[in-house]
């Protein structure tokens, strides 16, 4: 089985310092500049697994790659470059604590509170009668705080704005924003046969200015359907076939793993491992039309730091 990068440290001019996510190692650099390595660490339920699955980080760097450059007439974004098909490098900006969580079908978290008679989220009220996966009339902005440890949890518009999260004025740029990518994304979706059913944006500030931050419709961030077969399986109340990491987590969950105090992740073997790098592939060249092509290297850390060096030697 092929090497997973699950884990870096590099020793980069002009560093200021290294902060490690789930998946996601950022290295702040001097003047402004970071550099996101997506390692091929892969979570499910907030935890992070003992294994990572090879190529995963190279899928999502791409992905995000592709769709921050066919947005970027949208709304200005953090890229500058892509120096290694793990990596991406762009501006700082200063984050939003708000994720701008955008919702097109009843489904995931919101179809569980609604089920459970909710008619309401984060503000926004929910139309009765509707059924699972269905349609909403008008895409839903559902907002979440920013957790640094632990869960995001929802957050109305009102509440936002109320406890200075952030202010009237870029709140509703951020709507605007917001709206205008998911049309967007629904429209690239729809060209490859899928349908974007929700996903989330995170954007932040550089020198007054909004700017779109972090991955774009991944499948990490984001929920597709395939097109063929929805409405069929809507009318039959039948699930419908997902492009996004859910299979994961169903995997998990057969395993009697969900994430819960005094659950034991279970032993993960190498067959299901290599299961789910072909299936990141898969949703690579399903989400972008483009053949993938993994990157060889017979040391793929030091080809990163190299690439990485070579763009700092350029600013």
């Amino acid at each position: 089985m092929e090497k997973a990068i699950i884990e870096t440290n590099f020793r980069l001019p002009r560093l200021k310092e290294r902060y490690v996510g789930k998946v996601r190692d950022v290295y702040h650099l001097d003047g402004g500049y970071l550099v996101m390595v997506v390692t091929d660490r892969i979570s499910a339920f907030d935890i992070v697994l003992p294994k990572g699955v090879p190529f995963k980080g190279q899928v999502l760097n791409q992905i995000a790659s592709v769709f921050l450059d066919a947005t970027s007439g949208i709304v200005p974004n953090w890229k500058i470059e892509s120096p290694d098909p793990m990596v991406t490098a762009g501006y700082f900006a200063e984050p939003f604590k708000v994720e701008m969580v955008i919702r097109g079908y009843l489904t995931g978290h919101v179809w569980r509170e609604y089920k459970s008679g909710k008619r309401e989220i984060c503000g926004v009220p929910l139309p009765d009668g509707m059924r699972e996966h269905e349609k909403f009339p008008e895409p839903l902005i559902t907002p979440t705080t920013k957790a640094t440890e632990g869960h995001d949890e929802d957050i109305s518009k009102e509440e936002i704005i109320s406890i200075g999260l952030v202010t009237k004025e870029d709140y509703e740029k951020l709507e605007h924003y917001t709206y205008a990518l998911f049309e967007k994304g629904t429209q690239m979706a729809a060209e490859k046969g899928l349908i974007l059913v929700d996903t989330k944006y995170e954007f932040g500030k550089r020198d007054g200015q909004i700017m779109l931050i972090d991955e774009v419709h991944t499948p990490d961030s984001s929920r597709y359907f395939y097109s063929e077969g929805y409405e069929e399986r809507l009318e039959k109340g039948e699930s419908q076939r997902q492009l996004s990491k859910e299979f994961v987590r169903e995997w998990l969950i057969d395993k009697g793993f969900s994430g819960k105090d005094g659950e034991k992740i279970p032993a993960i073997p190498d067959q299901f491992i290599e299961s789910v790098s072909e299936r990141y592939i898969e949703l690579y060249e399903k989400i972008t039309g483009n053949k993938f092509s993994k990157a060889k290297s017979d040391d793929v850390t030091g080809r990163i730091e190299e690439n990485i060096k070579g763009f700092v030697d350029r600013l």
